[in-house]
């Protein structure tokens, strides 16, 4: 067996995703992917922590087997400017949880489409990964189609979930066309992001650093 010194960061994250503290989501995911036989479900990095989750970060489409493996915000771009919209304020990676709101790959699924057929069929594992982190209290969506599933929620959420006082925040998307147009605009569009992502942290009693 190889030794961990020397295994790449990737493998380790890989390695740890039966930790005790994201074991329950990594099997969720197991059995999303038993439920459609060829089809990939990406996992939840293992930097986050089901007992420790306050805020699901739910993103429209970020489906691909390219990479390490788990969820990710979208492109390179989008991952830089999440990563440092959390430093800014002080959240850490086990204070949130990413999910897609169509969480399976394909192999004849068509890329960065989902029909509304889709998205509501994300729903059912989006309620899944709320019973398991139970001090989650606030879902932001990152566009669209995280927009429409997040409304679904709500009105379908069970009153375990409601008596958490949760609430949504819909926001665009970290990247791609969502994020087209000069540096300033740009940076308007991460400052409405960041604010949605200070609210959600003070409602979840953590104070933003910034």
């Amino acid at each position: 067996m190889q030794d961990l010194a020397t295994d790449s960061l990737e493998e380790q994250l890989w390695n740890r995703r039966f930790e005790p503290h994201i074991a329950e989501v990594t099997g969720l995911c197991d059995s999303l992917k038993e439920q459609k036989p060829g089809s990939e479900v990406l996992y939840v990095d293992p930097a986050h922590s089901v007992d420790e989750c306050r805020i699901i970060s739910l993103f429209s489409n970020t489906r691909t087997t390219e990479g390490s493996g788990f969820i990710v915000p979208g492109d390179a771009e989008a991952t830089s400017r999440m990563v440092g919209m959390q430093w800014q304020l002080g959240l850490r990676p086990e204070l949130m949880m990413p999910w897609n709101v169509y969480p399976w790959i394909e192999p004849d699924g068509e890329p960065g489409k989902l029909t509304p057929a889709d998205i509501t069929e994300g729903l059912k594992p989006l309620l899944r990964l709320l019973a398991i982190v139970p001090r989650t209290s606030v879902l932001v969506a990152h566009g669209n189609e995280a927009h429409r599933l997040a409304d679904q929620l709500m009105k379908a959420a069970p009153q375990s979930i409601h008596r958490r006082g949760f609430k949504t925040f819909k926001v665009r998307s970290l990247g791609g066309r969502s994020f087209a147009g000069s540096p300033t605009r740009q940076q308007e569009y991460l400052d409405l992001i960041h604010g949605a992502y200070a609210e959600a942290m003070a409602r979840t009693g953590l104070t933003p650093v910034s």
